[in-house]
């Protein structure tokens, strides 16, 4: 069975994961078969070796990372790629794989130019 995991930043304040859980509730109630959840990189939990270690400990083994950023600054060109090292190497029964980011998606751009548009007419 796959796995999803939204991967953010993680902020101070704990609304600025709203749309993170929002993100999760959606596609659990589209994709009931697919186990979703998020993890952040740092200020809020789960980290995604904590995520990992859950869907691990259930036996699940097919896990895609979605980086939710807006391109790819240090945080996806330095820490990410370590952070999956470690997990592939603390659990070598996962078939661990990531998507580029969000925000380097035409589809996502599109997307934010249809919604600016809804805006300004």
């Amino acid at each position: 069975m796959k796995v999803v995991i939204f991967f953010g930043h993680g902020a101070r304040d704990i609304r600025w994961r709203e749309p993170f859980d929002r993100l999760v509730h959606l596609w659990t109630s589209q994709h009931p078969d697919i186990h979703a959840s998020v993890a952040f990189l740092e200020l809020m939990s789960p980290s995604l070796p904590e995520s990992i270690a859950e869907y691990a400990a259930k036996g699940l083994v097919d896990v895609v990372v979605i980086p939710i950023f807006f391109g790819q600054g240090g945080h996806l060109r330095k820490d990410l790629p370590i952070i999956l090292d470690q997990c592939r190497e603390q659990f070598p029964a996962i078939n661990l794989s990531t998507a580029p980011p969000v925000g380097e998606s035409d589809e996502v751009l599109q997307s934010i130019m249809h919604f600016t548009m809804a805006q300004i007419l």
